[in-house]
């Protein structure tokens, strides 16, 4: 299984047989200037309808896409969608926002999309296992770097990937990676945009991951 990071909220993932599912795809403009988004997919998951996480039409291919709470199978992928919230007001502010956990080849990711508070006991516990995590850490619209680190731990994610966070082609007034980071332990900088994981490779130990956007 191959994940790379687009930008800002939006992943390629491309299962061993060749499907692709697309988290989040955005629309450029305004203080989000990473380039279009251009690939092609099966699968797209759509986190809540802002504009900067719901652009579907971009990708190419005719994908099925995938929104709100859900049990899918599509191209051998199972999708759960887990209702959560923008904000910290149960989306009195900016509204609903689902999470997402996306088996591929047998890896459990979970994607976070517009996460804006700590999670309780019974949606962790709908969440389930989680063996790569997704998650935001620019804080202001979404959870901060401290809250995302206590919910990685409380997922007991083998691997972590922050996102959502401020780069050279966003600049939404959110914090960078770093604050984030320094709740890590074991940090991997990767001069890329991409990484590779099977069932068999996963860290034992908690490993977080840092990519470059690709576009």
């Amino acid at each position: 299984m191959k994940l790379k990071w687009l930008g800002h909220a939006s992943f390629l993932v491309t299962a061993g047989d060749g499907a692709r599912i697309i988290t989040d795809p955005y629309t450029p403009g305004g203080p989000l200037t990473y380039a279009p988004i251009k690939e092609q997919a099966d699968i797209v998951t759509v986190s809540h309808e802002h504009g900067n996480h719901n652009n579907a039409g971009a990708v190419k291919g005719k994908p099925q896409v995938v929104k709100g709470p859900c049990s899918v199978t599509a191209k051998g992928v199972d999708i759960k969608g887990v209702a959560a919230y923008h904000d910290t007001n149960k989306g009195v502010q900016r509204g609903q926002n689902t999470l997402f956990s996306i088996t591929v080849d047998g890896v459990r990711i979970a994607h976070m999309g517009d996460l804006g508070h700590p999670l309780d006991d019974r949606t962790l516990a709908e969440l389930g296992q989680v063996d790569i995590l997704l998650t935001p850490v620019g804080g202001n619209y979404t959870i901060d770097g401290a809250t995302a680190s206590k919910l990685a731990d409380a997922l007991k994610a083998k691997v972590v990937i922050p996102m959502h966070f401020r780069t050279a082609g966003c600049a939404y007034p959110i914090a960078d990676a770093e604050a984030f980071l320094k709740e890590r332990k074991n940090v991997r900088r990767v001069d890329g945009s991409e990484v590779e994981f099977t069932r068999d490779s996963l860290p034992r130990a908690a490993e977080t991951v840092v990519l470059k956007p690709a576009l």
